[in-house]
């Protein structure tokens, strides 16, 4: 069962006064070129994740600009989830192979899917990430397409790879979001490199002073005039939170008034957040200073937007990460950011210059105190994360890359 997520058209001249005027003139070109062809975008979720996110900007951004776009989500039963959250595992270099089970279930929905594409037209196809990558493999129709991976598949579990890799090899281009993540076995004449990019003006990143930071916060018994770190992302074990929480208790030892807050959200294709968090809170052994906080909890994009406004200091400690968007965010709040180093992360910071990278729990601690005892470093260093973002990660740069790779195609 397909379901189209209806959006209205946003129109590029509201991004005018953010963007050079170079850039907003090979849009607005580019576009020109493209007036009414039709583009469909699938994937698994209409919110909880980055490729939501995107979605939501991208595909109203494309429509304001003449293309005809839509967007649709297959909602699918937990197990057929639970089987391609393993798939997502197993491509980001999970041990282990999928059951015969597993497998035969990821080919029937995505031969289900296929014969519901088969009464949609289109002139181009956007399949994202591997719960629909199968759908080529059944519907002819499906082209020209490309297959668009969020994920880190650098080094991917070569079971379950063999298994994807005739289904991804039929599409007409792939992009990954960074060039070591084009996996085995693809051709590179029909690879693509495009970063992810963040919407400044969506709730969750347009501009809120610290008063009304302070406000929303309260709701949630945080207090934005005392110290805070904050990480936002998907309950997920590749993002590491436990190793977020050492952090933490090792920077409290320095200051003791030091807040945590761990925020993500609970996604209909991710049935292993629930695990996740019911283990943080065993983990954070009823610390009143922790707070784990979810859109079950009220915490939304105007809510995520408050808290990253109010840190003092934004983490993002992942282990893999295929991008990892709320890195972008914290850096155009203004906020220094300490990294996993791990995939797209070591993209957005220029250790030392825009943020800091690191490995354990002991080196977040260590950049946590040492940003905390210098605001004026702290202060520096978020000013030109902003800028980095403002050049290389702002959502209309995504849709340029979109557009002439529509124009490649059609």
């Amino acid at each position: 069962m397909l379901q189209e997520v209806i959006l209205e058209p946003i129109p590029l001249s509201d991004y005018k006064n953010i963007i050079t005027e170079g850039s907003y003139s090979e849009i607005q070109k580019q576009a020109k070129n493209l007036s009414g062809i039709r583009v469909v975008h699938l994937n698994a979720s209409p919110s909880g994740g980055g490729v939501a996110e995107i979605l939501r900007s991208l595909t109203p951004l494309q429509k304001g600009l003449g293309l005809d776009v839509s967007w649709y989500i297959s909602r699918r039963h937990t197990s057929f989830f639970k089987a391609t959250k393993q798939i997502h595992n197993f491509l980001q270099g999970k041990k282990g192979d999928l059951d015969d089970h597993d497998r035969e279930l990821y080919l029937q929905v995505n031969k289900e899917v296929a014969e519901n594409l088969s009464t949609i037209k289109a002139d181009v196809w956007v399949i994202h990430d591997p719960q629909f990558a199968a759908v080529v493999g059944f519907s002819e129709k499906v082209h020209p397409s490309i297959w668009r991976s969020h994920i880190d598949t650098s080094r991917p579990n070569i079971f379950v790879w063999r298994f994807l890799l005739p289904f991804i090899q039929s599409y007409d281009r792939y992009i990954f979001t960074m060039r070591k993540y084009i996996g085995p076995d693809l051709e590179y004449k029909k690879s693509r490199v495009f970063s992810p990019a963040i919407d400044p003006l969506n709730k969750k990143n347009e501009a809120l002073d610290l008063e009304a930071a302070d406000k929303v916060m309260k709701r949630f018994g945080v207090s934005a005039m005392k110290p805070l770190v904050s990480q936002i992302s998907r309950f997920d074990p590749w993002k590491d939170p436990w190793g977020v929480i050492d952090a933490y208790r090792i920077a409290k030892k320095e200051f003791p008034e030091l807040q945590l807050a761990l925020i993500g959200a609970f996604a209909p294709d991710d049935p292993e957040a629930k695990t996740v968090v019911d283990d943080l809170k065993k983990y954070a052994k009823g610390d009143p200073r922790i707070f784990i906080l979810s859109n079950l909890d009220g915490v939304h994009n105007v809510e995520v937007n408050a808290f990253q406004v109010a840190s003092d200091v934004v983490v993002q400690k992942s282990t893999r990460e295929g991008f990892g968007l709320t890195v972008s965010e914290g850096m155009w709040k203004g906020k220094p950011v300490i990294g996993g180093r791990a995939g797209g992360i070591v993209e957005q910071i220029e250790d030392g210059e825009t943020g800091f990278l690191v490995t354990t729990a002991a080196q977040t601690a260590e950049k946590i105190i040492y940003l905390m005892k210098n605001p004026e470093r702290a202060n520096e260093i978020g000013k030109k994360g902003k800028e980095r973002v403002r050049r290389n990660f702002l959502i209309t740069r995504l849709l340029l890359d979109h557009l002439k790779l529509y124009d490649e195609l059609v």
